[in-house]
């Protein structure tokens, strides 16, 4: 039987606009839920800090693990940042997604991204061979995971929009759900997009200041993420405030850090 924030997932991608933040653990998750957000997105590189690596080398298993986690902390739909599948074979890429079918995440995302700097995204056609692998593995696992193909040119050094559109058309093609073109800030650009995917969901990356939810409602955006920026958000205030206690030996960041009654009140909710 279909778990309920399976079928919240499907409904909130059908219309309307909406924000999935990122939580790094399970009490950001918690935290998170207690604000309103009705669902959740994992971030691979704000969860690789926790584990004190760099983005890109966790584990498969550390991964699932994680997906495991987040999802039983919160009765909210939550997408789990896949990466490239952790795999380069469209089969072993299927394998690895069936098993994350079995976490309990409501949605998974899937990259063309190589790590290579010299190549640094999949060849066209496997990379839409890859997509296809993670279809038919979500179908065959009878769970209705909405599947997420990224396309990820344009924070990888080749942001190529007409390149970009045809990969995340083809992805739309071999029925992914979601299309995702991280990178993108240009409102001609992220319009561009929507129109080529539509009627299929497009998810933009907000990482800074440059639009607002209004604007891009307004241009058919259905779901916006912040990846690892409220991970980034959290380090900013502990460095800084190390970093005084180190060099100047005072603590007046401390002052402003929340309470911990603040805290911990969200928790008894």
């Amino acid at each position: 039987m279909s778990d309920e924030r399976h079928r919240e997932f499907h409904r909130l991608h059908a219309a309307g606009c909406f924000v999935i933040p990122n939580p790094w653990d399970a009490g950001s998750a918690r935290m998170l839920v207690t604000l309103g957000f009705p669902a959740l997105a994992t971030t691979s590189s704000g969860f690789a800090w926790t584990q004190g690596v760099r983005d890109n080398h966790i584990t498969l298993a550390q991964a699932l693990e994680h997906f495991t986690t987040i999802a039983a902390s919160v009765p909210v739909p939550v997408n789990g940042d896949f990466e490239g599948g952790f795999a380069v074979e469209p089969e072993q890429v299927g394998v690895h997604v069936a098993a994350a079918a079995t976490t309990g995440v409501a949605g998974l995302s899937i990259e063309d991204s190589t790590g290579d700097p010299d190549r640094p995204l999949f060849d066209e056609a496997l990379a839409i061979e890859r997509v296809r692998a993670a279809r038919r593995a979500i179908d065959a696992s009878g769970r209705p995971v909405l599947l997420t193909a990224r396309s990820e040119g344009f924070i990888v050094g080749r942001p190529d929009l007409d390149a970009t559109i045809r990969r995340l058309a083809a992805f739309a093609a071999a029925d992914a759900d979601c299309l995702y073109a991280p990178g993108l800030r240009a409102r001609s650009d992220i319009a561009a997009v929507v129109a080529a995917v539509a009627p299929r969901p497009v998810n933009v990356l907000v990482g800074g200041s440059f639009t607002s939810v209004a604007e891009l409602a307004e241009i058919g955006v259905r779901r916006i993420s912040v990846g690892g920026a409220l991970a980034r958000a959290a380090w900013t205030g502990f460095i800084a405030a190390v970093a005084e206690i180190g060099e100047r030996g005072t603590f007046t960041a401390l002052d402003r850090a929340a309470k911990s009654a603040e805290i911990e009140r969200a928790f008894d909710r």
